[in-house]
C-alpha cells in the first residue's frame, strides 16, 4: 500500500530539524510521498528547500487568503520564479478565508484572482483553502480558467451537495483528519459521494489530527487513519482507497507514479 499525503506543512516550525525522522515514520505508515504547502514567503521558501532535499516530497508555492495583505509585485515575481523550480507541482494554498478576516475581503478576493491566472498563465494546477467561503470562492474559480488546469479543494468541509458544484468545476477534493471527526457528518456525507477518480487525502500537519490521535500533534504520516476512516464510509478496502488517491495525486501534481 503507497499514500500520498497531498497536503502538509512538515515545512512548519513544530517540524523544524526533525523533518527526516517524520518522513521515516510516515514511510511506515505507508505515507511515501507528500506535497510540502507554503502560504506565505517563509513557508514557501521551506517548501522548496523540503523537496530538494528529499526525493519523496514535492513543493506547491502560493500566498495564503491570510496573508493576502503582504502579496505585492516583488512578492509576484519570486512567486513566478519558484513555480517554474523544479519539483514544484501547484500553486496555492491560496483561496478565501472569512474566518480569521486576517487580509481585508475585497483584498483577499483580488489577490485569489491574481494567482488563478498566473495559473492559467503556467498551466499549474491551484490548492485552495476556502473556509466560511464557499460560494465567493466558487464565483471567483468559475470565473477563471480552472477547468484548464485543474485544481484541488483542500481540506474540504462542504456538504454533498456543495460538493457537487465543485466537482462540475473539475476539481479533485481532498479529505483531512477533519473526516475522522465524529462531529463532521456534512464532511462524511461529502466523502461518500466524490467519484473515485477525484478523491485525495491530506493530513494539513500540524492541524486537523485524525482519530485516533486527535487533539495530540499531527503529522504526514497520519494520512494512514485518513485512508482508513475513508474506507469505511466507503464500504471499500484501505488498500483501494490508497490506490486510488495515490493515482489522483501523481496525475494532478505530474508525478510519475
Amino acid at each position: 500500500m503507497k499514500i500520498f499525503d497531498s497536503h502538509t506543512h512538515l515545512n512548519d516550525t513544530p517540524y523544524q530539524g526533525k523533518e527526516a525522522d517524520y518522513i521515516a515514520h510516515a514511510r511506515e505508515l505507508n505515507v511515501v510521498k507528500m506535497a510540502i504547502v507554503g502560504s506565505d514567503a517563509a513557508l514557501n521558501a521551506g517548501a522548496l528547500d523540503l523537496a530538494a532535499k528529499f526525493p519523496e516530497l514535492y513543493a506547491i508555492v502560493g500566498w495564503h487568503p491570510e496573508f493576502a495583505k503582504d502579496y505585492d509585485p516583488a512578492a509576484e515575481t519570486l512567486l513566478l520564479q519558484q513555480l517554474q523550480q523544479e519539483k514544484v507541482v501547484a500553486l496555492g494554498e491560496i483561496g478565501l478565508d472569512y474566518h480569521w478576516d486576517t487580509s481585508p475581503r475585497d483584498v483577499q478576493r483580488q489577490v485569489f484572482a491574481r494567482q488563478l491566472t498566473l495559473a492559467a498563465q503556467l498551466n499549474k494546477p491551484v490548492s485552495i483553502h476556502s473556509r466560511e467561503a464557499f460560494d465567493d470562492t466558487y464565483e471567483i474559480l468559475n470565473a477563471s480558467k480552472v477547468r484548464d488546469f485543474g485544481g484541488i479543494m483542500h481540506s474540504f468541509t462542504g456538504d454533498d451537495h456543495e460538493v457537487q458544484r465543485y466537482l462540475a468545476l473539475g476539481m479533485y477534493i481532498s479529505f483531512s483528519g477533519m473526516v475522522t471527526f465524529k462531529n463532521a457528518p456534512e464532511i462524511q456525507a461529502a466523502a461518500k459521494v466524490v467519484p473515485d477518480d477525484r478523491l485525495l487525502v491530506e493530513t494539513d500537519a500540524p492541524y486537523l489530527t485524525p482519530a485516533p490521535y486527535r487533539g495530540k500533534p499531527n503529522e504526514p504520516g497520519y494520512t494512514y487513519y485518513v485512508v482508513q476512516k475513508l474506507a469505511e464510509l466507503r464500504e471499500t478496502t484501505p488498500e483501494h482507497i490508497a490506490a486510488v488517491t495515490y493515482q489522483n495525486a501523481c496525475r494532478i501534481f505530474g508525478v510519475a507514479p
